[in-house]
């Protein structure tokens, strides 16, 4: 692929989760042409469909988040480093559950896509570290992690959460993740 095609790949890949987040996905494929500063010819000769713009999106999504986990990973304490992680993606939410639940309903499944099998293992590594280092309870799996990242996500969503109550939530399920105090 040409320089000049993946820089416009990538505008309207960013333009695009600007657009529905704000917007909702429901928001013109325009707009998002409009926004990245291409035409909407450009927009879909890299993607044909609204639904192909929208799983590529959540790709670029999913494999983001799972930089930032393998970040975290090498950079980060293992002790605060799944916790972090969990706030950074519940903080994110609105973007991303967005376009997860306009796929799911149209039937496209990113469940067996590289970014989401990449981000589950960046997860896994993440808590495995916290329990390790006494953060996290022995007894915690991953699916329970990624249960409580998805239920927490979408209620943060859904309820238009204010900074303090999303903090108080947090404090909450983080608790929950501790081992009892002896």
């Amino acid at each position: 692929m040409r320089a000049d095609a993946r820089r416009n790949r990538a505008a309207i890949l960013a333009a695009a989760e600007a657009v529905f987040a704000e917007q909702g996905t429901s928001a013109p494929t325009e707009e998002v042409a409009a926004r990245a500063g291409v035409a909407i010819g450009t927009v879909f000769r890299h993607f044909p469909t609204k639904d192909a713009l929208l799983a590529a999106m959540m790709k670029t999504l999913l494999a983001r988040l799972a930089v930032e986990a393998a970040e975290l990973i090498s950079d980060g304490d293992p002790a605060t480093a799944l916790f972090t992680f969990f706030a950074r993606v519940v903080e994110q939410a609105a973007a991303r559950k967005t376009v997860a639940d306009l796929l799911a309903d149209r039937g496209i499944d990113l469940r067996a896509a590289g970014p989401v099998a990449t981000l589950r293992r960046e997860l896994e590594t993440l808590l495995a570290g916290a329990i390790e280092a006494g953060a996290v309870r022995d007894d915690v799996g991953g699916a329970e992690v990624l249960a409580l990242l998805a239920a927490t996500s979408d209620a943060a969503l859904r309820s238009g959460w204010d900074s303090a109550l999303q903090q108080r939530v947090l404090a909450v399920v983080f608790a929950g993740l501790r081992p009892p105090a002896p």
